[in-house]
């Protein structure tokens, strides 16, 4: 499903996403299409793309072609999600510790609309941090 959504492919469009939104969540998920966890996220994503245009906008990013980011934002981890509104970087505290960004696939669209809504209604109050509607830190427990 990556296909459907579009690609930012270096890092001035990157950048011209995230200054360039004023009224939406920017939504980029860097990593691979290849990867099987971003092929579950992406496909979340797409599910959820038409649902959230109004208060976000989704963007994929591939970090071997676009390597820019990599040490800014420590994209390590095969398939990363972070948000962005008004050119601020917004951190979700979700339980896990890290709080920059989520580093595991979402599989339920209800459950990635509502913390896209989350970060969209904090970051208009101007919040840097916003504490995720479900906590996250017993999800490698079960």
């Amino acid at each position: 499903m990556a296909f459907f959504l579009p690609h930012l492919t270096n890092g001035w469009q990157v950048d011209q996403a995230i200054l360039s939104e004023e009224d939406r969540v920017v939504v980029i998920r860097f990593g691979h299409d290849w990867d099987p966890s971003c092929m579950i996220m992406d496909e979340t994503l797409y599910g959820i793309a038409d649902k959230v245009k109004n208060f976000a906008v989704i963007y994929l990013v591939d970090i071997t072609e676009t390597p820019d980011f990599n040490k800014m934002y420590e994209l390590y981890d095969p398939c990363t999600l972070m948000f962005f509104f008004r050119n601020k970087h917004i951190m979700v505290d979700m339980g896990t510790g890290n709080n920059n960004k989520i580093n595991w696939p979402v599989e339920d669209k209800q459950e990635l609309i509502d913390l896209i809504e989350v970060v969209f209604r904090g970051a208009r109050k101007g919040r840097g941090l916003v504490v995720s509607p479900r906590d996250y830190s017993t999800k490698g427990l079960y």
